[in-house]
């Protein structure tokens, strides 16, 4: 006797009640021919990201448009698991977000969403890969509001806002803020694409936030006369190197 399927778990993601209770009635219909239950709900992306950490869910029904968070951005926090979900996208119609999902073969509904669309969607489900990080980057049409790492089976947000520097380590990069530090594999020079306009780069592997620069110092070691760059909220200076002297007459104007 074959052994019965698991149900799918579905973790459904929308800021608008209307749509998440739309989602449901879909949902409850294809659950006549699919095996499937509701994990929950959230009607944001940082709700959503908390409820991951403590729900199991197989699939991550998730709204592109969302305030301060983003689906894409949430995709991408939901790669830092050990096994992330899947994700279907859902969107209202958009021009460009259709033509980069087709592109990408990511898959998404489009709104209002059919019963027939999401059955379909759901027939890939057990064997679709969650979306690759590089993909999820060229779908991205601002940087995100936070960076994350995995602490114990969850996700931790870091807000950019927060970040006082980023230093590459090898094959990570340790992200510095007033309170804590944390490692991520990412790359300094994707994360210098990102938020150029919010980091200033002081030596080849670190980049500190322009908001947390306080001033700038001389520094003797060894004999040699450097600059340091004296930050906000800690007590670390960070050394200039001599090819990004620029910065300290760029803070002095």
């Amino acid at each position: 006797m074959s052994e019965a399927v698991k149900p799918l778990r579905v973790l459904i993601v929308d800021d608008e009640a209307p749509a998440r209770s739309r989602m449901r009635d879909v949902l409850a219909d294809c659950a006549q021919e699919i095996p499937l239950e509701i994990a929950g709900e959230a009607s944001s992306g940082r709700a959503a990201l908390e409820l991951v950490g403590q729900v199991h869910c197989d699939v991550v029904l998730l709204d592109v448009r969302m305030p301060e968070m983003d689906g894409i951005e949430v995709a991408q926090h939901l790669l830092k698991l050990d096994h992330p979900p899947a994700v279907i996208f859902a969107t209202a119609f958009d021009a460009y977000a259709l033509k980069a999902f087709e592109v990408h073969a990511v898959d998404y509904l489009l709104k209002p969403i059919r019963a027939s669309r999401l059955k379909e969607a759901f027939a890939r489900v057990r064997t679709a890969r969650p979306p690759r990080p590089e993909v999820l980057r060229e779908l991205q049409r601002a940087p995100r509001a936070h960076l994350s790492v995995q602490n114990r089976g969850k996700i931790e947000l870091i807000p950019i806002g927060e970040v006082v520097y980023l230093k590459a380590e090898l094959k990570y990069v340790t992200v510095r803020t007033a309170a804590a530090e944390h490692l991520i594999e990412e790359s300094l020079m994707r994360l210098e694409e990102e938020y150029g306009e919010r980091f200033v780069r002081v030596h080849r592997n670190c980049l500190v936030a322009r908001a947390a620069v306080r001033g700038f110092e001389r520094s003797t070691e060894d004999g040699e006369t450097h600059w340091v760059v004296v930050l906000n909220g800690i007590e670390e200076r960070l050394p200039v190197s001599r090819r990004q002297q620029h910065v300290v007459r760029e803070f002095s104007r």
